[in-house]
């Protein structure tokens, strides 16, 4: 600590904060672990107004900002309003019963709270109060506006969280019955889950899934709706048809480099087929002659032959990377999949879902399950801090983060994203499919790729089918052998057309028939 901040700093009070902290901790046994932590700094540099509030600071860690301090006035009034509606409508009783709660609200916070415990609990009654209000008035809204949108977004936002057991406690006093604050705060909360969620409620049994009393606070509540749920909710309609026709896709992706080519060797065809005399007479007898009949043949002969040979050493090979890759931490920013448009000409079915943990693929009947998501303008922020929040946490697999990874990685494109929105996966309220595929390659910048059971096997399925089917081993190996000698072919043939037109040239102005006459007969 340097000299100029100790100047500001109460010693004393820090000897008592700490006295109390320790002897409370020893008594609770660790109770009350961290919920509400800072949002790292590389997170934070990338994309800083998805986790920094914008309109509302809830909490300490953005209390001070005097751009967020004009919102003091409406907080204020939300507290005047609540404390109007308790039971016992005085100030001093409210606060000595948050009082009772000082040490486990210290505990939850990442940050050490340097200041004192009068503040810190006049703060958490003021935005409790606020926060509070807006959950039950934003369901009276038919028309959201952009205000109320970027009140939203604060208050998802990591480092701008109430803890709950803040809440149920004034709602007790409200109501006089725990069970009647936590029936009131869930009813809040799914309400607040269906507005800004991507994924959306099946059964309203979410009610009887995430207990209230159990979880630290807004966000934590809503990532546990999202990750846990029950398995009732989970399953799917098997009775899609056992068999579908595999369709082979024969027509090939051409690049403008390839159409160049391709008009090189037609013009080349063409001026040959304008010369009937002479060598070149010879040359198209021998191009259409049997023996190089069998020649032009033999390649693909030989192409198959090595494909179907070698498909059993490719899929071993394949399997050998993939459980390879599986036990590495990635260390790039996108996972290894083919892109949407790619698994749909490679024969790929999507079908939506209705949630993450039913993400699958089918190899049988060729289907890609994917969980239907809403977008729209508060989706961003709120996926960006549920990635935060569960790699801050970190006691279990990264499910949200490892699901976005997944659509950053079939998404390259504004067709990607129609083809997901055709399918009913993508519910677009975005302005344009572009806009879509723009916000999911963004959301893993800076993140490193995590390692999800479920998720990773089908990562590694859908890239085995992908990489056996018969089509894109063509492709491969054209690429490999044919296409990596591209530019030599292109060369000769670019030169064997400007002799020919050089000869065509020459014939229009001395005459060739006789001079050639000998050699073609």
């Amino acid at each position: 600590m340097s000299i100029d901040s100790k100047s500001n700093f109460d010693e004393i009070q820090w000897i008592i904060q700490i006295r109390r902290t320790l002897e409370e901790e020893l008594d609770e046994d660790g109770e009350f672990p961290v919920s509400i932590f800072s949002v790292p700094k590389l997170l934070k540099a990338c994309d800083p107004d998805s986790y920094i509030p914008q309109q509302v600071a809830l909490g300490p860690y953005h209390y001070w900002r005097s751009e967020l301090y004009e919102m003091q006035i409406h907080k204020l009034a939300a507290a005047k309003r609540f404390l109007k509606q308790l039971q016992n409508p005085n100030l001093d009783n409210l606060i000595n019963q948050l009082s009772k709660l000082e040490q486990r609200i210290r505990a939850c916070h990442h940050k050490f709270l340097d200041f004192n415990g009068e503040t810190l609990v006049l703060m958490m009654a003021v935005d409790a109060s606020f926060l509070l209000e807006f959950l039950q008035d934003r369901t009276k809204m038919a028309v959201k506006s952009s205000h109320h949108n970027a009140v939203l977004r604060d208050v998802v936002m990591l480092e701008n969280q109430i803890p709950l057991f803040v809440l149920r406690k004034m709602l007790e006093l409200k109501f006089s019955s725990l069970e009647a604050a936590d029936e009131v705060l869930i009813s809040m909360i799914i309400a607040l889950f269906k507005e800004i969620s991507p994924f959306k409620i099946v059964e309203e049994e979410y009610q009887n899934t995430v207990q209230v009393s159990k979880r630290a606070h807004l966000l934590d509540f809503l990532y546990h709706m999202i990750v846990l749920v029950p398995e009732m909710l989970l399953e799917r309609e098997d009775t899609i048809e056992a068999e579908l026709e595999e369709e082979e896709e024969n027509e090939e992706s051409n690049t403008d480099s390839r159409q160049v080519n391709k008009k090189l060797f037609t013009e080349l065809w063409k001026q040959l087929s304008n010369f009937n005399m002479g060598p070149v007479n010879v040359i198209k007898k021998v191009l259409l002659s049997n023996p190089m009949k069998v020649f032009v043949k033999l390649p693909w002969k030989i192409m198959k032959q090595y494909i179907f040979s070698s498909q059993n050493e490719e899929e071993s090979v394949s399997s050998r990377s993939s459980k390879s890759l599986m036990n590495k931490q990635p260390l790039i920013e996108e996972i290894t999949i083919p892109s949407v448009t790619e698994l749909v000409n490679s024969g790929v079915r999507f079908l939506p879902t209705n949630s993450i943990s039913n993400i699958s693929f089918n190899e049988k009947t060729c289907m890609f399950y994917l969980p239907t998501v809403c977008l729209d303008a508060n989706t961003k922020v709120f996926l960006k801090n549920l990635v935060a929040y569960e790699a801050s946490v970190a006691s279990g697999p990264l499910v949200i983060t490892r699901f976005t990874e997944l659509m950053n990685g079939i998404i390259d494109s504004e067709e990607d994203a129609r083809i997901l929105r055709e399918k009913g996966i993508i519910r677009n309220h975005l302005k344009s499919d572009e806009e879509v595929a723009d916000m999911w390659n963004g959301m893993s910048k800076s993140l490193r790729l995590s390692k999800e059971a479920l998720l990773d096997k089908v990562i590694e399925d859908v890239n085995k089918y992908y990489n056996c089917r018969l089509k894109v081993k063509v492709v491969k190996l054209m690429t490999t052998y044919v296409f990596s000698s591209w530019k030599v072919l292109t060369f000769l043939a670019t030169i064997l057309l400007l002799l020919l037109m050089t000869l065509q040239a020459f014939c229009s102005v001395y005459s060739c028939k006789y001079n050639f006459s000998n050699t073609s007969q």
